[in-house]
């Protein structure tokens, strides 16, 4: 039996696992204009082969955007025992993309949120440094503003709402 490599894909379609992260900060969310589609887009890209997609996540993240974030999800159960299985985090979402004729992406959809203290703008957001020159902080106004299609409008605005009621809520743990 060959590798999974190996294998054509039995419907034509070739499918490579992507992950896409919403960042959230004081109210922003972070997007740049895709240089291919022409869309406003949130970080993201490829997960390489052997990379967990956690990992690809926080690399894609950090490539575009020049900072460390946290994903702002859960695990599917708290557990961390010594030798058990490690938890990942689960995306909000997933989803199938078709990109080309024969080509699609099986989209990982995840919310972030920026740790550290690394340099701020004057409106206080971090400050951006990736391979993404044209990444934005924008605002539930500038949604309206660019554009962008429905679908990401929809992950950003719950994007906007999920990570400051998860980061409250994990402020009020004990």
């Amino acid at each position: 039996m060959g590798h999974v490599q190996d294998r054509e894909p039995p419907d034509g379609i070739t499918k490579h696992f992507t992950v896409a992260v919403f960042v959230v900060h004081a109210g922003h969310v972070l997007l740049h204009p895709h240089r291919k589609v022409g869309l406003w887009l949130p970080p993201g890209g490829h997960v390489e082969p052997h990379e967990l997609p956690d990992d690809a996540a926080l690399r894609e993240t950090r490539e575009e955007t020049g900072l460390q974030v946290r994903l702002v999800g859960s695990p599917g159960i708290d557990h961390d025992a010594p030798g058990s299985p490690r938890q990942l985090v689960r995306p909000e979402g997933i989803q199938v993309e078709d990109i080309s004729p024969g080509h699609q992406h099986i989209d990982l959809v995840y919310v972030a949120e920026v740790v550290g203290d690394g340099p701020r703008t004057a409106a206080g957001l971090p400050v951006l440094d990736g391979d993404e020159p044209e990444m934005q902080w924008v605002d539930a106004e500038g949604l309206l503003a660019r554009p962008v299609t429905d679908e990401v409008r929809a992950w950003a605005r719950l994007a906007l709402r999920l990570v400051p009621q998860r980061l409250a809520r994990r402020a009020e743990a004990p």
